[in-house]
């Protein structure tokens, strides 16, 4: 039987975050930093909560070197570990698939996902509450088709943040059933339109960060295990924010990205997030002198810029208020926490940005603005490129897991490498649940991921011997310290990420061999899951062909 909850219910109001916690620094070591636990099982079928932010790049957060006032997510770090080689796919809906189903996108066909189980459909059969808020963007299905008891969000991959219910020609009234494609915002499987017009209060960070909240009210007390995903469409465009948000930014980002992003360098440096040896990745060539630009310019980027850090700043206060749920709960000291990006800062829009409400300042509901990528250049420190590439930029991801009953001592820092793929195998292990090779008569592939448990148990884990991506006609492969990687028809480009992780110095000429290698194993790899590359936005693929060192 459905359960349900009036639409008064989902549209209450919470209040502020919770108060920041420093951070101490850490330097990289093997395993965890100062985070193991005393001999002894873990205690069983913890309660996971899994938040996910939408388009924000690897050094936004405090935690990770940002500027931007972060004092719940930076907290979460401090009580647990940080990851600072932890890798996504680049763009919104393969990282979704991968993340939901332990598999590289391509053999599920990205959002489809018929020959696979998300974590909802294997947590449930072990006696789990599954529970979703926020943006699901996986085409053919809805949270509720795919193993959640109750899900709150957008069903598409964007929105006006005050008004994302708007309905366009061809969408159904609420009360139709819900489809992808169809509309954009759902209750369960049924259609909502969540904007009033009378009092303009809504905005979807908070009402994400409500309706997580009031779930676990309704399940949190009754002692069964819950799964809760949380999937922050912030800060994806458009730039949409709070004015007393957007207040506590404006002025601090009048002299450009140069300064911010040799400052985030700097307290990553101090922080044992990045190492000393790595340079900054020079500006991107399609970033101007911030000098050059007038007043006019300066000004407006200076806007963008603060709106897309009180998107964050929102965001954050959402995680504080869901976190302050789990403690009034009693949970917290059994609840894995995990929060991660599902791709890096953009460049959509060019240098400065769109701006698709021509005359209109970006930050209000009338307006459809993205912040470019001068900014997406900062977000992504020291990295380069943003998302949609197989670069650093595009695919490295802040990623902090607490669990208090298993992460003793927090504030730590782990260089092992993790990839989407592993959040899936973590969340059965952990669970003590099983992941099976049939659901509902179809055949399921096994998973591709490995549980990162080990690595929260303050051990050496042993991981993948090659990761892999690909989207549109970038790909890459990673196999230990060394990277090979594409963009678009251009040639591999080969680095070691011990030295170099910026990707600075091409070694594909003086390492041919190893240029090759990997190569051949994108290849065998790509034939196996059927990735093909082409130009994603024109739907042209062709199996890909790519030789090293040309």
């Amino acid at each position: 039987m459905r359960l349900s909850m009036n639409r008064r219910d989902f549209l209450r109001w919470g209040g502020a975050g919770l108060a920041g916690l420093a951070l101490p620094r850490a330097a990289l070591s093997a395993g965890v930093n100062a985070a193991t636990r005393p001999a002894g099982a873990a205690p069983a079928r913890p309660n996971i909560v899994l938040m996910m932010a939408d388009d924000m790049g690897y050094s936004d957060l405090g935690c990770y070197g940002g500027e931007i006032h972060t004092p719940n997510l930076d907290g979460l770090a401090r009580q647990g570990v940080r990851f600072s080689q932890f890798y996504n796919n680049a763009k919104c809906v393969p990282t979704r698939a991968s993340l939901l189903t332990g598999l590289y996108s391509q053999q599920v066909g990205e959002g489809a996902m018929r020959n696979a189980v998300t974590i909802a459909e294997a947590l449930r059969p072990a006696g789990y509450r599954t529970l979703m808020v926020g943006k699901w963007h996986a085409s053919g299905s809805i949270p509720v088709e795919r193993g959640f008891d109750r899900s709150y969000g957008l069903v598409a991959g964007c929105c006006n943040y005050f008004n994302p219910g708007e309905r366009r020609a061809g969408e159904p009234e609420p009360g139709r059933k819900a489809r992808d494609g169809v509309l954009k915002w759902a209750i369960d499987d049924q259609v909502l339109q969540p904007y009033t017009p009378e009092d303009r209060k809504f905005y979807t960070t908070d009402a994400f960060t409500d309706n997580a909240v009031n779930y676990l009210d309704q399940y949190g007390r009754d002692g069964k295990p819950f799964f809760l995903y949380v999937a922050f469409n912030a800060p994806h465009y458009p730039l949409h924010a709070w004015p007393e948000d957007i207040a506590r930014y404006r002025g601090k980002y009048k002299d450009g990205p140069d300064p911010v992003r040799k400052a985030r360098l700097k307290r990553q440096i101090a922080m044992g997030v990045i190492d000393q040896r790595w340079a900054l990745s020079p500006r991107d060539a399609q970033s101007p002198d911030w000098s050059t630009l007038d007043e006019a310019r300066q000004d407006d980027e200076d806007l963008r810029m603060s709106i897309y850090a009180a998107q964050i700043d929102r965001m954050d206060q959402g995680v504080g208020r869901i976190l302050a749920k789990i403690k009034e709960l009693g949970v917290e000291d059994n609840t894995l926490v995990m929060f991660l990006s599902d791709n890096g800062g953009t460049s959509e829009g060019g240098p400065f940005g769109f701006n698709l409400a021509e005359g209109v300042k970006p930050g209000g509901i009338e307006s459809y603005a993205s912040y470019g990528l001068c900014w997406g250049n900062a977000s992504n420190t020291p990295f380069r490129k943003y998302k949609t590439y197989d670069h650093e930029g595009g695919i490295s991801t802040p990623f902090i897991a607490r669990w208090p009953a298993v992460i003793r001592q927090g504030g730590g820092i782990t260089p092992q490498v993790g990839h989407i793929i592993d959040v899936m195998a973590t969340c059965v292990d952990v669970a003590g649940a099983e992941h099976p090779s049939t659901y509902e008569g179809r055949d399921v592939l096994p998973l591709e991921g490995i549980s990162l448990r080990p690595i929260f148990e303050g051990k050496t884990r042993k991981g993948h011997s090659e990761i892999f991506w690909q989207f549109g006609s970038n790909r890459a492969v990673r196999q230990g310290k060394w990277k090979l990687v594409s963009t678009g028809s251009g040639p591999w480009e080969l680095y070691d990420m011990e030295a170099d992780r910026t990707e600075q110095h091409d070694l594909s000429k003086e390492e041919p061999e190893k240029a090759s290698e990997l190569a051949a194993l994108w290849e065998a790899w790509a034939k196996r899951v059927g990735a093909k590359i082409g130009t994603a936005r024109k739907g042209k693929t062709k199996q890909a062909k790519p030789k090293a060192g040309k």
